[in-house]
């Protein structure tokens, strides 16, 4: 009988992050194995914990829980999610304008399916995490990737962006918090990049999961507070300020030219009602999220777990002989490149790293850049951890 064969809607489509490496570390792991696994932004995984306040509004509202809800979301959780951006200057977004999904990542499949024909064009960060330019590519349109040059501390160029827009253009993806670079884009990059949408009549999307993981006094701008008259869909979620990424609980919000974008919030709507509604227990976190304490900041600051594991990859590559990277302000990754090396592979250097020395990394080429120097870990591992991750990996080098 002839081979099963994949259907041709996934040619293109790469999510390097759970690939090939990440099966071969569970083959490692079930020979018996301990593998440091770097690869994935899980804070469960490295023992942080969901802020108590969210897991009990979870108990509390079990028995609320049990039957489908609107397929948007429920409304406690939608007003307390477009209370939230209205606080952060987002001020025409209401709890109709805001879609509560499986994780943001379900909502960003769902827009784009909403939104693009076969043939259109989305623009696409390079580097990107590699969900954005799957989704793109499974809705049948293509992505444009814009350079985030390394040069420039991993901000684009807007008059680089701009020379991309051609008549097929329809959106223009954001990342700020930047996964995988850790970048957190000046207001000007960000003014710049909204007049592009404002002007050429783009949807902006973007991607904010990460907006107050921030180090060093970095400041998050929301960019849909910067356009005078695109469309803008805001993404956010729990599951990394709020490390509860299990609940998966993730939501959209859209602002801006909200009239004009009537049928495609009916067309967002109806792909939202086709899947039900999305998980109705994690829902209940959200209120208990937004409006509770501040847990973030005693881990992004000074003395704080995160911030100290980001110190130890500063350090690290300053005493490495090889490995490089701009210093993260934001977000919970560090995209390091290698140098000194003729002939470096990142995939190559991850396969090697993985078997020899049982550190999990994500090669740079998953995240869609051209160059095969680079790769993603990372930052929820203790500064410990992380010394000894870079010992490790300088003894893999020193060995190439």
């Amino acid at each position: 009988m002839a081979s099963i064969h994949v259907s041709h809607h996934l040619e293109g489509v790469r999510y390097e992050i759970r690939g090939p490496l990440a099966r071969r570390a569970d083959e490692l792991e079930r020979a018996g194995h301990t593998i440091l696994k770097l690869n994935i932004g899980n804070p469960g995984a490295f023992g942080f914990r969901t802020p108590e306040a969210i897991r009990l509004a979870i108990l509390e509202n079990l028995a609320k829980s049990e039957g489908y809800c609107h397929q948007k979301g429920i409304l406690p959780a939608r007003e307390a999610i477009a209370a939230d951006f209205r606080l952060r200057g987002l001020s025409d977004v209401v709890s109709d304008h805001v879609f509560v999904g499986n994780g943001a990542s379900e909502l960003i499949s769902l827009v784009l399916r909403a939104l693009v024909d076969d043939g259109d064009e989305v623009l696409v960060p390079s580097p990107d995490y590699p969900l954005w330019t799957a989704a793109v590519t499974l809705n049948g349109a293509k992505a444009v990737h814009y350079d985030c040059p390394e040069d420039t501390g991993w901000v684009p160029r807007v008059d680089e962006v701009r020379a991309l827009i051609t008549p097929k253009t329809r959106a223009l993806v954001v990342i700020s918090p930047n996964n995988p670079t850790g970048a957190v884009y000046p207001k000007a990059t960000l003014q710049g990049l909204a007049s592009l949408a404002d002007e050429h009549d783009l949807v902006l999307l973007s991607d904010e999961i990460y907006d107050h993981i921030l180090y060093e006094g970095a400041v998050h701008h929301p960019i849909g507070t910067l356009s005078k008259q695109a469309l803008v869909g805001t993404f956010g979620g729990l599951s990394k300020v709020h490390r509860a990424c299990g609940f998966r609980v993730g939501w959209v919000g859209f602002s801006g030219a909200l009239e004009r974008a009537r049928d495609f919030l009916l067309g967002v709507d109806l792909l939202c009602a086709l899947r039900l509604c999305s998980n109705v227990p994690g829902q209940w976190a959200v209120p208990a999220a937004l409006g509770g304490a501040n847990t973030i900041d005693a881990l992004t600051s000074r003395g704080g777990r995160l911030y100290e594991t980001r110190r130890a990859v500063i350090e690290g590559c300053g005493r490495s002989k090889y490995l490089y990277g701009t210093a993260p302000m934001g977000a919970l990754y560090a995209f390091l490149g290698v140098r000194g090396i003729a002939g470096f592979d990142d995939r190559r250097f991850a396969l090697d790293l993985l078997e020899k020395k049982q550190v999990l990394v994500a090669p740079g080429d998953g995240f869609n850049v051209p160059y095969r120097d680079h790769f993603r870990i990372t930052l929820l591992p203790d500064a410990d951890t992380m010394a000894e991750v870079f010992r490790r990996m300088e003894d893999l080098l020193d060995g190439v």
